[in-house]
């Protein structure tokens, strides 16, 4: 975990899985200037400390960059054990994914197990284990949205 500090926040943890250099990235930066610690996760340790050495210096905000494998349970709960250690995680946003390498398009045929079954593991499994490690001690309270093609899916279950 690799620790960026310019403040102290009154709000809690905003966790944001996936962060890459879109999406992610705008939800961190928002949260931060909202005045949350922000939490930012992916497989990418070097870029995510680039990312919060940005948005803590734009922000003036605490931003943390924590490596994690959503497809894996161990680096999930080592993950989440930096999270937690920063305090409540009031907001878990899970926008990780998982897109194979490949050069030119590929029918529907064409795609490998293997790569099905890891696009599974980082969606669904992912979401699950984040939700389940990052998740509330107290019930009906923080929130979690995971983003899809649909657009995001917010479950509210504030005080």
């Amino acid at each position: 975990m690799r620790r960026i500090t310019s403040s102290n926040t009154a709000k809690g943890v905003a966790a944001i899985v996936g962060v890459g250099p879109q999406l992610g990235l705008s939800i961190a930066r928002k949260f931060a200037h909202e005045g949350y610690t922000v939490a930012i996760l992916a497989r990418d340790l070097g870029r995510l400390s680039r990312f919060a050495d940005e948005i803590a210096r734009e922000e003036k905000a605490q931003v943390f960059a924590i490596r994690i494998d959503c497809s894996d349970y161990r680096s999930v709960r080592e993950a989440f054990e930096g999270v937690l250690s920063l305090g409540f995680v009031e907001v878990l946003v899970y926008n990780a994914y998982y897109q194979p390498v490949s050069s030119h398009p590929t029918t529907f045929t064409d795609i490998k197990i293997d790569s099905f079954e890891k696009s599974l593991a980082v969606s669904s499994l992912g979401a699950f284990l984040c939700a389940q490690q990052g998740g509330s001690p107290r019930v009906g309270w923080g929130a979690m949205a995971k983003r899809s093609r649909r657009g995001p899916n917010l479950d509210d279950n504030g005080p």
